[in-house]
């Protein structure tokens, strides 16, 4: 039975599901939620054990409408100035809560567009994040970086903070999708980018690249593609464009009627993946590729995938700090989000308190349930001793969630008395299998297509 067969048998082609980078995702954190907790859980953390740093930078010169980010577009650099004064309050409220002697062992800066700061504000922010807690000696700092906003001066700067990975987003090379998606970025000025990233040292580069654009076809995808190949990146995210206009209001500017059909994004994800496949990438997870000499890929030699808000990740760090408006942090504990509207998180800021809107405490069953999910995600399967190990709970315990999503997903489960896997031919249906085991599934919340 092949795929398409199952996914119309089951009536899941029209599914939609969480991506699960996060459980409980987002949608269901509460704006019950104090401020004081999560300062109690960093008074808790161990200074020995390095943290991970998100900084969210919600600007963009222009608005892609393909987008469902929380950005903001402007023409001048005047509110990112005064946006990344704030950032340094915030970092200074950190510094003040965190406990002395802890370091930094992995940072990312994610947008919006990071790079819209000019070369005068990188150098001002990342000595803010010096000032804060300084990296490890093998850290790892990603930028994402857009080839239409990038310059000599810029990148000069970025290496000079210590960055020493980029991500580029591709989405398409086509000009006639790109239009249709409010994205005008060439070829040439991709490899421009990437030419100057390698110029100074920064060897490591991540680029995303996305199916189930308007318009696009098997041949044009193939294309996109081989030209993304020819830049050589480490790592590449095929990911589906999810197409949420109730989130992104934007997205109302792409003509739905020319969206690909579930099957036929299918068939763009096959034709894609074969062609990274076939270039000497690893299948990371359900959407990642990586060269055996990755991160990534190294990860899942050694079991230590993981995934959180950027994706698949090798971050092996456990506490995720995020600043910015929107941004989100997690703990052992939970999860806290900053307030995303930024004139609202500056408010707050600059009155001297952490920016808080809402959260997240796990209960014992959210921290079960957010580990299968996990190891299904990234290594498509769970052990039921890892399970035991991990929270001192006996076999048994996990012999319903076996019996009930073999029961759900006939023919695509491979169930033991000692574990859960999923078949090989269906892990396209990961997140959908994912999705049984989520306690908050079916309160409502919409989110995008599963294929």
């Amino acid at each position: 039975m092949t795929l398409h067969t199952q996914l119309r048998n089951l009536g899941l082609f029209d599914s939609r599901v969480p991506r699960y980078t996060s459980y409980p995702t987002a949608p269901h954190f509460s704006a019950d939620f104090s401020a004081q907790i999560p300062e109690n859980w960093m008074s808790t953390l161990d200074p020995a054990i390095p943290i991970s740093l998100y900084v969210h930078v919600p600007f963009c010169r222009h608005l892609c409408w393909f987008c469902a980010c929380r950005t903001q577009g402007t023409s001048t650099l005047s509110p990112v100035a005064s946006y990344v004064e704030t950032l340094k309050l915030e970092l200074e409220l950190l510094k003040s809560r965190l406990p002395d002697g802890i370091k930094i062992g992995h940072l990312h800066w994610g947008g919006g567009t990071p790079t819209l700061l000019d070369a005068a504000m990188i150098t001002d922010l990342s000595d803010a994040i010096a000032r804060l807690a300084p990296f490890t000696s093998d850290y790892e700092f990603s930028v994402e970086i857009d080839p239409n906003e990038i310059d000599d001066l810029r990148l000069d700067a970025l290496a000079l903070a210590g960055m020493n990975r980029a991500s580029i987003g591709v989405q398409d090379f086509d000009p006639s999708i790109q239009t249709k998606i409010g994205r005008i970025q060439s070829y040439e000025v991709t490899k421009t980018a990437v030419d100057g990233l390698r110029l100074r040292g920064i060897q490591s580069l991540n680029a995303d690249i996305l199916y189930g654009l308007p318009a696009q076809n098997i041949s044009g995808i193939q294309d996109s593609v081989l030209k993304l190949l020819s830049l050589a990146p480490d790592r590449v995210a095929l990911f589906g464009y999810a197409h949420v206009p109730w989130v992104a209001r934007r997205q109302t500017m792409i003509p739905a009627n020319e969206l690909p059909s579930p099957q036929d994004r299918l068939e763009l994800f096959n034709a894609a993946r074969d062609l990274f496949v076939d270039a000497g990438y690893q299948e990371i997870g359900i959407d990642h590729f990586a060269l055996k000499t990755d991160g990534l890929a190294q990860a899942v030699q050694s079991g230590h995938l993981r995934r959180n808000f950027q994706g698949y990740t090798n971050d092996k760090f456990q506490t995720m700090v995020g600043v910015g408006a929107s941004s989100i942090a997690q703990y052992s504990q939970g999860y806290a989000q900053n307030t995303p509207a930024t004139s609202a998180y500056q408010k707050q800021v600059r009155a001297g308190k952490l920016p808080i809107a809402k959260g997240h405490v796990f209960s014992p069953d959210d921290k079960l349930r957010g580990r299968i999910i996990e190891a299904l995600m990234c290594n498509f399967e769970v052990t039921y001793d890892e399970l035991a190990a991990k929270f001192d709970l006996p076999h048994r315990t996990f012999n319903a969630f076996g019996a009930s999503v073999d029961a759900s997903f006939p023919v695509m489960m491979f169930v033991t008395p000692d574990a859960i896997k999923i078949r090989d031919h269906a892990r396209a249906l990961t997140r959908m299998i994912a999705q049984h085991f989520d306690a908050y599934a079916f309160d409502g919340a919409q989110h995008s297509s599963a294929v």
